[in-house]
């Protein structure tokens, strides 16, 4: 009984490792290669008027120290005054801000961004505030059109 418990039990662990996105993870498959998708995003973040304050390839940096890695680059971007509403409601939201986006290619050449959808920031910081709140859910329809429009043609 104890061994079929075990068995199940790693089964079970196993089904949860296949997993290809997190509960609060939001992917959006590019049709452009990891440098074109990496320039549009940055490109689309200054016409939206943010501030580009990072970019930081990973690639280059496993490169550096005589190790091999897929392109993946994070691109790191905000609204301060957003931001800074945000870090009143709870100086933990400084944890996830400024926003970033993954850009990574997979090994079938695949290019796509990830983030962490800013829902999962209500739960994770325990927002309440309703001008929070409503904050919250402008950033995660800014993500989504960003990506959105970074992964077109």
């Amino acid at each position: 009984m104890k061994r079929l418990f075990l068995l199940g039990l790693i089964g079970f662990m196993l089904l949860g490792c296949d997993s290809k996105k997190g509960t609060f993870l939001e992917t959006v498959q590019s049709q452009n290669s990891q440098e074109t998708s990496v320039a549009k995003l940055k490109k689309l973040i200054k016409e939206e008027d943010l501030t580009l304050f990072e970019t930081i390839d990973h690639k280059a940096n496993a490169t550096a120290v005589k190790m091999d890695l897929k392109p993946e680059t994070v691109v790191v971007f905000g609204n301060p005054k957003m931001g800074t509403v945000l870090m009143n409601c709870n100086p933990s939201m400084g944890l996830d801000l400024p926003l970033r986006i993954l850009v990574s290619t997979n090994y079938e050449g695949i290019t796509s961004f990830t983030y962490t959808n800013p829902e999962y920031w209500s739960l994770k910081h325990n927002i309440k505030d309703k001008n929070c709140l409503n904050i919250i859910n402008k950033a995660a329809i800014a993500l989504a059109d960003l990506t959105e429009k970074a992964s077109k043609k």
